[in-house]
């Protein structure tokens, strides 16, 4: 006990640094919970193949400087009561998608808390998919 307590003391601020990324990467897999993330490719093959739906939770400022095509608009302030505008959609993937990513989070975690199962996180957001080169609509 004694050598590791030296050890410790010796070499502190590599504890630390393990101490830190450790928490980092529990904190990662803690807050991913509000869904399963994705990338832009795996969600393009995932609306090609499974015929996946898109829910956009960005405000309305937002949402008209450019979405994902076929996307569907509804405010992360507004899901919670429009929620039976997607029940038809309860098996079908649902992807949701805001600027970054955080708040599509927040929205998959709703989503799963009223039984949407297939709730995935395009991880990035439409930053993410621009960057990707995939298209985006104003219409």
């Amino acid at each position: 006990m004694e050598k590791v307590l030296e050890f410790v003391q010796n070499n502190l601020m590599y504890v630390m640094l393990a101490l830190v990324s450790g928490g980092m990467l529990l904190w990662q897999t803690v807050s991913s919970s509000g869904g399963n993330r994705i990338s832009p490719l795996q969600a393009t093959l995932m609306l090609n193949r499974e015929d996946a739906l898109v829910i956009d939770v960005r405000e309305t400022g937002e949402w008209a400087s450019g979405h994902i095509p076929n996307a569907r608009h509804i405010a992360l302030g507004q899901l919670e009561k429009r929620l039976n505008e997607l029940e038809k959609f309860k098996d079908k993937p649902l992807i949701v998608n805001c600027q970054s990513g955080n708040r599509s989070s927040a929205a998959c975690s709703t989503l799963k808390k009223h039984g949407f199962e297939k709730v995935f996180n395009l991880n990035g957001g439409i930053g993410a998919w621009r960057e990707a080169g995939l298209p985006v609509t104003t219409k």
